[in-house]
C-alpha cells in the first residue's frame, strides 16, 4: 500500500493527532501528489452518507474521479488564475482602482481600493454577508455587494473576504464583456485542459455530497458567529433542508448568485486539480498562458507573509529546505497547491461536513497531505 492510501484510510478512521476529542473524521477523502520523483494518490471512505436505522451510514465509495464542490478553491482556480491571464495580456492592471471596473464601488473610503488590495484581502470589506437575504436575484446581489460599506479601514490589515472575490468575479466579467462562467471557461478551464471543472454543477454522476443541508449558515445567522450580520435564519425561507448533493454548498453562490461566483461555485475532480497545479508548478514552460514575470508577481508574499495575490502560502519542509506551496483550501474539504518551479502539485478532496458533531478542520487534512508528501519525497530521494 502506498503511503497516500495509508494516510487516506487513517484520516477516515479518526481525526488527525492533536485534534480536540469532539472532532469527527470525514466520510471520505482523496490525497494526491505529483512530483518529479513520484505520482501517487490515496482514496478511502464514502462520497455520501445516509441515515439508516437511526445511524449515519456511508454509501457509494469515494473514487479518484469523484466530483467535488471546490468551495473557496474557486478563488484561485477561477478568479486568481483568470486575473493572472488578464494582467498578463494587459487587459487588467493590478493597481487600477476597483471603481473603474465597478462604478458603484465608491465612497466610504473605498475610492482608492485596487484590484491588488482585493486579491490580498486588504480592502477592509466584510468577510461575509448573507446576500440572499438582501437580494432576490444575482444582479441585485452584486449591486448590494458593491454598495455595502466596508467593515474595516481599507489597506490597514488582512481580513479574508468572500465579498472581495465576489467583486473580483465581477471585474473579470466586466473586463471580458461576457458572463463569468464563459470568461472562466475561455481563460482557465479550456486552456488548462480542465475538462471536469465547471460551475454550478458537477460534470458527472460520481459526485460527493457536500453537506447535510443549510444548517451551518443558519447557525451562523442565529449565533452571529463568526460575523455579526443583522439577520437571523428566520429572515430567509428558501433554506435547503435536504442533502446538498450536486449543488454548491455555499449559500451566497447557490441562493443569490445562480451557482456562479468569484468566491465559490466550481466543481472538479482530483485529476483536474493536479493538472491545474502541475501547470502552475511549471509556469515557465507555459508562458503562452501567463508571462513568467506576472506569475512571479502573483506568487510573491504580500504585506502578510502567508498571503500572496489570491494564493495562500504554506511551508513544505523537505531535506533541510523549506519550499513554499502556493494554494488554497475550500470549506467543504478540498484544497490544491503547487511549488512554483519545482514540478510539485498537491490535491486534497474530502466531504468533511458529513458528520454529526464538529468536522475535522480542513487545515488539518491539508497539513496531513503536506506531511505525507514531504516524507515520501525524502524517502524516494534517499
Amino acid at each position: 500500500m502506498n503511503p497516500f492510501d495509508s494516510a487516506a484510510r487513517r484520516l477516515v478512521s479518526g481525526a488527525p493527532p492533536g485534534s480536540p476529542p469532539q472532532v469527527r473524521p470525514p466520510a471520505g477523502v482523496v490525497l494526491a501528489a505529483r512530483t518529479p520523483w513520484f505520482d501517487l494518490a490515496g482514496c478511502a471512505g464514502h462520497r455520501t452518507v445516509r441515515r439508516q436505522d437511526g445511524q449515519r451510514v456511508g454509501v457509494d465509495r469515494m473514487t479518484l474521479g469523484t466530483h467535488h464542490d471546490l468551495a473557496s478553491v474557486t478563488k484561485i482556480i477561477a478568479t486568481t488564475t483568470a486575473l493572472m491571464r488578464l494582467v498578463s495580456d494587459g487587459l487588467v492592471d493590478l493597481d487600477t482602482r476597483v471603481h473603474r471596473h465597478l462604478p458603484r464601488f465608491a465612497g466610504h473610503g473605498r475610492d482608492d481600493v485596487t484590484v491588488r488590495d482585493l486579491l490580498l484581502h486588504r480592502a477592509g470589506l466584510w468577510e461575509w454577508h448573507p446576500l440572499y437575504i438582501a437580494a432576490d436575484d444575482p444582479e441585485a446581489a452584486h449591486r448590494f455587494a458593491e454598495e455595502l460599506p466596508p467593515r474595516y479601514r481599507p489597506r490597514t490589515e488582512r481580513h479574508y473576504s468572500d465579498l472581495g472575490f465576489i467583486l473580483l468575479g465581477r471585474v473579470i466579467a466586466t473586463a471580458c464583456g461576457v458572463e463569468l462562467d464563459q470568461a472562466i471557461a475561455e481563460l482557465v478551464t479550456i486552456p488548462f485542459g480542465l475538462h471536469a471543472t465547471r460551475y454550478a454543477a458537477p460534470a458527472g454522476d460520481d459526485v460527493a455530497t457536500g453537506a447535510f443541508d443549510d444548517r451551518i449558515e443558519m447557525t451562523m445567522l442565529d449565533t452571529g458567529h463568526p460575523y455579526p450580520v443583522p439577520h437571523r435564519s428566520a429572515d430567509f425561507t428558501r433554506w435547503r433542508r435536504h442533502s446538498v448533493h450536486g449543488q454548491v454548498a455555499d449559500g451566497n453562490a447557490f441562493h443569490a448568485l445562480g451557482g456562479t461566483s468569484g468566491h465559490a461555485g466550481l466543481f472538479s475532480t482530483v485529476p483536474d486539480l493536479l493538472r491545474y497545479a502541475e501547470t502552475l508548478s511549471r509556469y515557465r514552460e507555459h508562458d503562452q498562458l501567463v508571462r513568467p514575470e506576472i506569475a512571479e508577481e502573483f506568487f510573491a508574499a504580500g504585506p502578510d507573509d502567508q498571503q500572496a495575490l489570491g494564493f495562500r502560502r504554506y511551508p513544505l519542509r523537505v531535506a533541510g529546505r523549506t519550499l513554499t506551496v502556493l494554494g488554497h483550501p475550500g470549506y467543504v474539504g478540498c484544497a490544491v497547491g503547487f511549488v512554483p518551479g519545482h514540478g510539485i502539485a498537491l490535491a486534497l478532496a474530502a466531504n468533511r461536513l458529513l458528520v454529526d458533531g464538529d468536522p475535522v478542520p480542513g487545515d488539518a487534512l491539508w497539513q496531513e497531505l503536506l506531511t505525507v508528501t514531504a516524507a515520501h519525497i525524502r524517502h524516494t530521494r534517499g
